[in-house]
């Protein structure tokens, strides 16, 4: 800190005065949260340039996509298909019809079929531009670019089989043909019949590549998708999860205060060393990750040895939990908000004895957890009692995100007095 603000430290009081509760008000402009708010308040504040951190995370997220020729390997496979069925196809044919120079008219088609795979190949670099476009777009430059492609390639063929060293077969039709046309109109004519034939070979092979393409991009939108919404769901968790340790940790902070300032010193030790326990064991886990029912109940234990350092006389602690379900599996310090409440509104708020109970069950392959006080039932969260339901709204966040409509909260006074939280979720034991 800087002198200044030293100095503004000595010159008020660090913490303001407790409460009948032993809870010390935050002191104004301390505390980022309004008076009457928990530090489990989702945070209200966003990221100041949040599109310029998107546009970074998709950079980043969509860097294994930013090949120039991301279809090269379905345009290849794709063009080497076509070309040799047509092969396959037009041998059949000369097999069938029996034709003359079969050997010769192989040839020659084996060379077409490399200048169609060529190309079909510039076809696809022609297409490339349009690749991340709309898919009308991308039919609509396929279906033009295919026009030039199949004129040039009826051009070669009239080309190869009709000026390079006609067979016998070709001269008597050339024969029949120059009766009534020009050597011209017959060159015209007959590389306007291979353009239309060519044209729907080139264009059937335009389809299929814009289809698996297409196919091909939805199915990374999907894979990218469901990763973004794995890591929202992870950090919605984590941003859940991190709101407890802060007013846990306020609340604490001050009771450790107040007893230092009665002069309680060696039971001011003790809690620190509570809460120094209890968080080395919070803190190295990771917010997302599920423990054994039995380890949280450990860690709340750790709580409840803290809060009945300050309470002493007041507090007493029931586990009713049978032994096969302390393997289940619960997300971290998911009772944590719900057993903080119970001594916050039930026994800090009680004058006489109160105990906080924590039970436990399976029915329906769901299991089902409950944590209750005797204390006084609080009252509804719009009355001045200083609960806003953060802690437990919190807590059914959490449920909801990890499961889903497969695990609900119910809350309320209890018929035998008090106040029960009743959690339910999914029956799981593998990590």
């Amino acid at each position: 800190m800087g002198r200044n603000q030293d100095h503004g430290a000595e010159s008020a009081p660090l913490l303001g005065e407790a409460d009948a509760s032993g809870y010390r008000r935050p002191l104004p402009g301390f505390s980022t949260n309004a008076s009457d708010a928990s530090a489990n308040d989702p945070a209200r504040q966003g990221f100041s340039r949040a599109a310029g951190l998107t546009g970074a995370m998709d950079r980043y997220l969509t860097g294994g996509e930013t090949r120039r020729l991301p279809d090269l390997g379905i345009a290849l496979k794709s063009i080497f298909a076509f070309w040799l069925l047509y092969i396959a196809l037009i041998t059949m044919r000369a097999v069938i019809v029996q034709y003359s120079d079969f050997w010769e008219m192989l040839m020659r088609r084996g060379f077409a079929a490399m200048v169609g795979c060529l190309l079909t190949f510039l076809l696809y670099l022609a297409m490339r531009p349009v690749a991340a476009r709309s898919l009308n777009l991308r039919v609509s430059v396929a279906a033009a670019l295919c026009l030039p492609a199949s004129v040039l390639f009826g051009s070669f063929n009239y080309f190869i089989f009709y000026i390079y060293a006609p067979l016998d077969a070709v001269k008597a039709e050339q024969e029949m043909s120059a009766m009534h046309w020009t050597p011209l109109e017959m060159a015209v004519r007959m590389i306007a019949d291979y353009t239309l034939s060519w044209y729907f070979i080139f264009a059937a092979w335009a389809a299929f590549y814009v289809a698996m393409s297409f196919a091909r991009q939805l199915r990374a939108a999907d894979r990218h998708g469901a990763m973004l919404a794995r890591e929202a769901q992870e950090a919605q968790l984590r941003a859940l999860r991190y709101q407890i340790n802060p007013h846990f940790l306020f609340n604490t902070l001050n009771s450790l205060s107040s007893l230092i300032l009665s002069k309680r010193t060696d039971t001011a030790e003790r809690m620190l060393m509570n809460l120094s326990t209890f968080f080395r064991a919070t803190l190295s886990a990771d917010p997302t990750a599920d423990v054994s029912l039995g380890e949280e109940i450990r860690l709340q234990r750790l709580y409840l040895d803290i809060e009945q350092i300050r309470f002493p006389d007041r507090l007493s602690v029931e586990v009713d939990v049978p032994h096969a379900l302390l393997a289940a599996r619960v997300p971290i310090l998911i009772l944590q908000p719900l057993v903080e409440n119970a001594v916050k509104y039930g026994v800090a708020k009680s004058k006489k004895p109160v105990t906080v109970r924590i039970s436990a069950y399976e029915e329906a392959g769901r299991l089902h957890i409950k944590v209750k006080d005797d204390g006084e039932a609080p009252p509804a969260a719009d009355e001045d009692n200083g609960s806003t339901g953060v802690g437990l709204r919190n807590v059914c966040d959490r449920l909801e995100t990890r499961y889903g409509p497969r695990s609900g909260c119910i809350a309320g006074p209890d018929p035998d007095g008090g106040y029960t939280v009743h959690i339910y979720m999914p029956v799981t034991t593998h990590g």
